[in-house]
């Protein structure tokens, strides 16, 4: 698909990868609607890109049919919604204090699947009406982002892992779900990703992840994820995958 012209809707766009999305969106043509909870963030990533910037918690069903419809009325539907909101907290089922409290758990349930179902529910209504284009008769592109967490959970991280193992299992349901009417449905799956949470860390702390990369070594950037977006995007045979994006890293327990 070309992106020029076309709306585009990028949730945690505020800052790191969905920020950057939102910038290589911008450059390709796209006119881009920024939804993040932080809406100073994304004001600020509006502003430069000259996109629209909207508050929005990806939890509420209210919150995000507002944004969605702000988006659709300033740009026109989209025929694009990048998934990128999510949290990345670190507790034990069963720690010091005891158990988890089920609210640090269903929060982020709540925020990385619940919130990546929310705004693709609406985003992918609004698809629905438009009119297919190109050879294939497609009307839009969904994307999903996971972690490999997904797949290697590490102590300490059961929601994190339990919400983006979620994303992973979504991804095929969907993508074969919107077939028949020409959406196409794909996952990212980073790793070690320079993120401001990553990058929030102790220096010695980050050389330390960085060395368990085999190859390159180093953290992802979130240019990296952007241009797996835009060839995604471009790359109509890309349905229904789940690709990683993370040098050749299997983490570890702890």
């Amino acid at each position: 698909m070309n992106v020029k012209g076309c709306a585009a809707i990028v949730t945690g766009g505020g800052s790191g990868m969905g920020a950057e999305t939102g910038r290589f969106l911008a450059k390709a043509g796209a006119k881009v609607a920024l939804l993040d909870v932080n809406v100073e963030g994304a004001r600020a990533i509006a502003k430069e890109i000259g996109g629209l910037a909207l508050e929005c918690d990806v939890t509420d069903a209210a919150s995000g049919e507002t944004a969605v419809a702000k988006a659709r009325e300033a740009h026109g539907p989209a025929r694009i919604c990048i998934n990128c909101a999510g949290v990345a907290p670190a507790k034990r089922i069963v720690g010091r204090d005891g158990p988890m409290p089920l609210e640090d758990f269903k929060r982020v349930i709540d925020i990385n699947l619940v919130g990546t179902f929310n705004i693709t529910r609406l985003a992918a209504a609004d698809m629905y009406k438009l009119d297919p284009v190109g050879d294939s008769g497609e009307r839009g592109v969904v994307i999903f982002t996971a972690s490999i967490a997904a797949y290697e959970g590490q102590i300490g991280q059961a929601g994190y892992s339990a919400s983006k193992g979620g994303v992973v299992s979504l991804t095929l349901q969907a993508a074969r779900e919107f077939a028949s009417v020409g959406i196409r449905v794909a996952t990212i799956i980073p790793g070690l990703i320079g993120t401001p949470m990553l990058l929030g860390m102790p220096q010695e702390v980050q050389e330390s992840l960085a060395q368990q990369v085999p190859f390159p070594k180093r953290f992802g950037r979130p240019d990296e994820y952007s241009k797996l977006v835009m060839h995604i995007i471009d790359n109509e045979m890309i349905n229904g995958a789940c690709i990683r994006l993370d040098g050749a890293i299997r983490m570890q327990p702890k």
